[in-house]
This record gives C-alpha cells, sequence and structure tokens, in this order.
C-alpha cells in the first residue's frame, strides 16, 4: 500500500461510507474529507468528521501505519496538535495528543473495494508500458480530457512564464530586450539555444537599438559576439565583420562567449547558426520597437507577414563563411514562426497580460488553435493511443501530460489517471 493511494482514496471517498467505525468502535460520518495540503503539516486541513454524534472541525492526518506518526515525529510538531482523525490503512499503535487522549483512528483496510485496488494495480503494473494508462485513455469522456489538457495548456504556460520573469529581472524589466533574449535563444533552436541565449545576454541591448540602422554592425555585433569570427577565412564579407567587430568590442568593451559553443553538427544547413543569426539581425535591422508590434498583432497571418524576411545577400550563397553554395533566398519558413510563436510570443504575451491584471487570454487561445499541430516522437505515441492532435494548443497540452505527469508517474494528480481509479 502506498500512501499517496490513501491521500487518494481519503480525497474522493472510494470507500464505503456505511457502518465506518474507528478502531475502538466509534461510529464515523465524513462530512467533509478536507483541502489537500501538498505542503508541510497534516495530509487535509478543514475536514468535518461527526465521530459518535459529535461534530469535529480540525486536520486529517494519513498514513500506511498508525506507527508512522512516531516515525515522522509528528508528536513533537505542534502542527498536528489540530488533527482530528487519523487515517491509515492498518493499525499497530495507538496515537496521543498531548493532553493524553487518544486520538481517534480509522483504518481503511476493510472499507475499501477491491476494483479500486485492481484498478491502481493495473495502472502502475510493471508491465512495459510508454504510458500507464496507454490501454485507457482513449475511453476516458472526451469532456473530461479536454477540460484536463485546456488546464494543461495553462500550466505550461505558466512555467514558461516563470522563465520569462528570470529575462525580467535579468534585463531591469526591459520587454524589448527580453524579446530579444528569447528570440535569440529560440533561433539557435535546441542544438544552439543556449549558446545562442548566452550570445544574447552578453551585451546590453541597447546596443542593438544603436546599431539597428546597419546591417553590417549588426551581423558584426552578432556573429562576432557568438564566437564566429575567430577563425581567418579568404572572404572580403568575412574580414568586413571581423573588422567591424574589433572596432564595436573595443567601442563598447565586449566580450565574446566562448569559441566552440556554437555548433554546426547535426543540423540541416538551413539551421545552421550563421543562418538563424542573419535571419535575426535582418528581424531587428527591418524593425523598430518591435515588442510594441508583437503586442499589437492579433491575427496568425500578421504574423507571417512580419516574419517574411530572410539573410543578407552573402547568406543567400553560403551556409558558412567558407564554402559557397548554390544560390536560395534562406527565408524563415511558416513552420519556425510556428515555432516562435508556441515558445516566444504566446508565453511572452501571456506574461505581459498578467503583469497588466489582465485574466482574458482568449486572443492568444484563438491564435495557438490556429497552428498546426506538432510533429515528434511523443504526439506520435499518442496518437498510437487513439488521441488526435488538430493543433498546437492540443500538442503543448499533451507535451505537458507526457513531461510532467506520466514520465513521472504522477498519475493521481492527473485527472485522466484518477478517472481511470474511479472506474
Amino acid at each position: 500500500m502506498k500512501e499517496n493511494l490513501l491521500h487518494f482514496i481519503w480525497k474522493f471517498q472510494l470507500f464505503s461510507n456505511k457502518k465506518l467505525q474507528t478502531v475502538t468502535s466509534e461510529n464515523i460520518q465524513v462530512v467533509a474529507t478536507g483541502l489537500h495540503n501538498f505542503n508541510t503539516g497534516p495530509d487535509f486541513s478543514n475536514a468535518k468528521i461527526i465521530i459518535n454524534n459529535q461534530l469535529w472541525a480540525g486536520n486529517v492526518e494519513i498514513h500506511v501505519k498508525s506507527s508512522d506518526w512516531y516515525l515522522h515525529a509528528h508528536e513533537t510538531d505542534e502542527n498536528y496538535d489540530a488533527v482530528i482523525l487519523h487515517v491509515v490503512w492498518e493499525h499497530d499503535v495507538d496515537v496521543f495528543r498531548k493532553s493524553n487522549t487518544v486520538i481517534p483512528t480509522l483504518a481503511l483496510k476493510n472499507y475499501i473495494s477491491t476494483q479500486v485496488l485492481d484498478n491502481y494495480q493495473a495502472l502502475f503494473s510493471k508491465n512495459k508500458k510508454w504510458i500507464n494508462c496507454e490501454n485507457e485513455i482513449s475511453l476516458i469522456d472526451d469532456f473530461l480530457v479536454s477540460h484536463w489538457l485546456e488546464r494543461l495548456y495553462f500550466e505550461r504556460l505558466e512555467e514558461k512564464s516563470a522563465k520569462i520573469q528570470e529575462v525580467l529581472k535579468l534585463t531591469n524589466n526591459n520587454w524589448e530586450a527580453v524579446l530579444f533574449v528569447l528570440f535569440a535563444k529560440n533561433f539557435g533552436l535546441k542544438i544552439n539555444g543556449e549558446a545562442f541565449f548566452n550570445f544574447a545576454t552578453s551585451f546590453d541591448f541597447s546596443i542593438v537599438r544603436k546599431l539597428s540602422t546597419s546591417r553590417l554592425q549588426l551581423e558584426a555585433l552578432f556573429f562576432g559576439q557568438a564566437g564566429l569570427l575567430f577563425n581567418s577565412c579568404e572572404s572580403v564579407y568575412f574580414e568586413n565583420l571581423k573588422r567591424e567587430y574589433e572596432y564595436l568590442k573595443i567601442k563598447f568593451k565586449l566580450t565574446s562567449i566562448s569559441k566552440g559553443q556554437v555548433h554546426f553538427f547535426r543540423l540541416r544547413p538551413n539551421n545552421f547558426p550563421t543562418i538563424r543569426l542573419s535571419q535575426l539581425v535582418s528581424l531587428y535591422h527591418l524593425y523598430q520597437n518591435l515588442f510594441s508590434k508583437i503586442i499589437e498583432i492579433e491575427t496568425i497571418e500578421d504574423y507571417y507577414s512580419l516574419f517574411d524576411l530572410g539573410t543578407s545577400a552573402f547568406w543567400e550563397t553560403h551556409y558558412t563563411f567558407e564554402t559557397e553554395s548554390k544560390k536560395s533566398a534562406k527565408k524563415l519558413s511558416k513552420a519556425f514562426v510556428d515555432l516562435l510563436l508556441i515558445n516566444t510570443i504566446i508565453p511572452l504575451k501571456f506574461k505581459h497580460l498578467q503583469s497588466l491584471g489582465k485574466t482574458d487570454f482568449s486572443s492568444l487561445i484563438a491564435i495557438v488553435e490556429e497552428i498546426k499541430p506538432e510533429k515528434n516522437s511523443i504526439i506520435s505515441k499518442f496518437e498510437a493511443c487513439k488521441i488526435k492532435s488538430d493543433s498546437a494548443f492540443k500538442t503543448q497540452a499533451l507535451l505537458q501530460l507526457k513531461n510532467n505527469y506520466c514520465s513521472k508517474q504522477l498519475c493521481l494528480q492527473c485527472e485522466i489517471g484518477k478517472e481511470v481509479l474511479k472506474n
């Protein structure tokens, strides 16, 4: 028996309430199980229990065995003085209050249906499964699943919002600077995200503003700070960047990130850091006050128009400084813009609305519901479990479900897992 299962059984009253008695044969009626406490202190607060026709209000503590009370040293903790009922699986010792009176104990062992225990065993069986409920999830009521996924999407937004708050502190609450840092990280994708984040935070954003009218200077700043101008190269463009960067380095007292942080390995050419940096330069060369533009836009088509940009002329015939390639306009694809919307723009707008005290996020939901569903191994496996996705709203929620609940075996905190057990 696991204590978290007892919490679940108590919370949802998955036990027989008929002729419920304490271990000393006192009649019990559960009026309210109380509020589940996930912090320190008793497991459930503000419970209401009738014991032998006397209504008690207070806390409930739950253990597998009664003796766990002493194992956890609750007898020395004043937070447990107001416990009115000790709920256990197995009673093996009496527990006393400071007044030397015995705390009433309910042993659930004889009141729980074997079906609940069977469901638990089946859900957490050691048979190799991708997720515990892969055989049951498609049978759960669609409304319950949809409602839970909506909550998970906002939970994911809250997590991203917390990370944005860290960048806000880093930039002294400069929203334009925050947007630049987040864009840089996401332009770096998974392979170079951390390196691009380091590059974007290695200098003050005010320098980007000062250089934005000159593409050459902006590219020199970005490539230099990203550690891509250390080597020698027989290229006029490269030498111009390097010379310009040496000037900027002295003028603004810059220190670039270490050589070798930015990677080309295992990347498709269009995702090479050189291409992504040049595209990022185009964005900040074209637009002043980009954060204001981002906040004002309300349709996905307008976002696609905003990001309809490519690289400087040199990168139309190169992927690296050294080798020339067939000419191609390396524009941001809609799929890449979708990633920017999912990982940067929508979380940032969500955080900004929160900072203004607003609670209506319907415009954000409308946009993310227009974005095509993401394609990855997690989403494919959910599809194999007959959970289909029609937008990024659902795929983001499913990623949250898998990473924060399924992989951590938190089925008892998941609405789907709860439903499987209750059924």
